[in-house]
């Protein structure tokens, strides 16, 4: 049985035997689920760093060719840019026509909250662009710090390719890592099931209803904008620009689309993402090794999306409107904000008041999030995922890269 039914039937049974043990009283059992399905999150996220970084050093070994590579990587950013910018647009356009704030009681901004995050822990442009060089890059590894990750081993890749015949000893390891690493991969990907059954049912089991009901129209404007997304910008540029079928480009990726919304981490299904484009897309590993890592911390259009109806429920709850030089700035801070975004569950809540406080909005509506997020975050990775499996398969059929009989062929087993 293909591996995103096996979720699907986890993630079912889940539902209902969660809502079971919270009618019946019985929600510290579905809460002590807890520990399992962390297991199974921490597994995915053992695997981060090092296929982030071998698979990179390993793609960029194998482009040769330093005139492809540069224009392979101005393509993949240029389209991350676009993606992220109409993401931004989109969330800001449903949030007005929905009007999720309308109605709601903002929390002071000065009251903080016991779990809201640290204003002051936002991500800065300015502290972004400095941060890209890892001082320590065994400290970047540490932390998880994957865009500096990134750049590392873009510099180790370029070297081994200037250092000629001696360096291909180093890139035969690098090779020979990732396969290993990809093993592993689906070593822990067919315990899926088993953590998502497990994570699925300690969510239900934590869930205050009747904290959820007031805030259910964020939670609509969030899916409606993420298909909006996913529909018209993603399938259009499929359709438009790559001339490709996308009902087979949404079969190819489903197992990665049911692993997003189960684990709500970009980074985490970056192993089954870049095995869904390479074995049923027909990408090859030279374009998804390098294209798939950067995205899965470059591309958030699901975090984007979140921004723009942030700021407009935000506006909403206060009863400002905004003025067309406010959209402006929340398109231009939101598209660098998500830029900046951890691949990890809940990151938005912490770039959130970079776009907020851009253009004066109070931060006190952060708190409000918190009941919903992990359920919003769900859907903000599918939309992660799907957007990084899209610009890998537009530059690879530019690039000459795309096997179009496996595109069109059905997804393997």
């Amino acid at each position: 049985m293909k591996l995103w039914k096996r979720i699907l039937i986890a993630f079912s049974l889940a539902i209902i035997f969660g809502a079971g043990l919270k009618a019946a009283g019985l929600s510290d059992i579905a809460i002590a689920m807890q520990p399992v399905g962390l297991v199974f999150i921490n597994a995915i996220k053992m695997l981060m760093v090092p296929i982030v970084f071998t698979t990179i050093v390993s793609g960029i070994t194998s482009l040769q060719d330093g005139r492809k590579l540069g224009r392979m990587g101005g393509k993949t950013l240029g389209l991350y840019f676009l993606t992220t910018a109409f993401a931004v647009l989109i969330g800001l356009i449903v949030g007005g026509i929905i009007e999720p704030g309308a109605g709601i009681t903002l929390p002071d901004a000065a009251s903080g909250g016991q779990n809201a995050p640290d204003p002051n822990a936002a991500i800065s442009v300015r502290d972004l662009l400095v941060g890209l060089i890892p001082a320590n890059p065994v400290a970047a590894m540490a932390d998880g710090n994957v865009l500096q990750i990134i750049v590392f081993a873009i510099f180790i890749g370029l070297s081994i390719n200037l250092a000629g015949k001696k360096g291909e000893p180093v890139k035969a390891f690098f090779d020979s890592a990732t396969e290993v690493i990809f093993k592993l991969v689906h070593m822990i990907m067919e315990l899926a099931p088993f953590g998502i059954f497990a994570l699925i049912i300690w969510v239900i089991g934590a869930l205050a209803v009747d904290e959820l009901v007031s805030l259910l129209w964020i939670v609509v404007a969030l899916y409606l904008a993420c298909f909006l997304q996913i529909g018209l910008v993603y399938t259009g540029l499929l359709t438009l620009a790559g001339r490709l079928h996308p009902i087979k480009f949404f079969r190819g990726i489903i197992d990665a689309q049911a692993v997003a919304f189960s684990t709500a981490t970009s980074a985490g299904t970056l192993p089954v993402t870049m095995s869904n484009v390479e074995d049923n897309l027909g990408v090859s590993k030279k374009i998804s090794s390098f294209v798939l890592p950067l995205g899965a911390t470059m591309n958030m259009d699901g975090t984007a999306i979140y921004m723009g109806i942030a700021a407009m429920f935000t506006a909403q709850a206060i009863g400002v409107d905004l003025s067309m030089a406010q959209y402006i700035t929340i398109i231009l801070t939101g598209t660098l904000a998500s830029i900046g975004a951890a691949s990890i569950p809940s990151a938005g809540l912490i770039l959130m008041p970079v776009v907020l406080s851009s253009v004066g909005l109070p931060l006190g509506a952060i708190i409000l999030f918190f009941p919903i997020d992990r359920l919003m975050d769900m859907m903000r990775t599918v939309t992660n995922v799907t957007g990084d499996a899209t610009i890998s398969v537009l530059v690879a059929k530019s690039e000459g890269e795309l096997d179009l009989d496996r595109f069109n062929a059905d997804p393997v087993e």
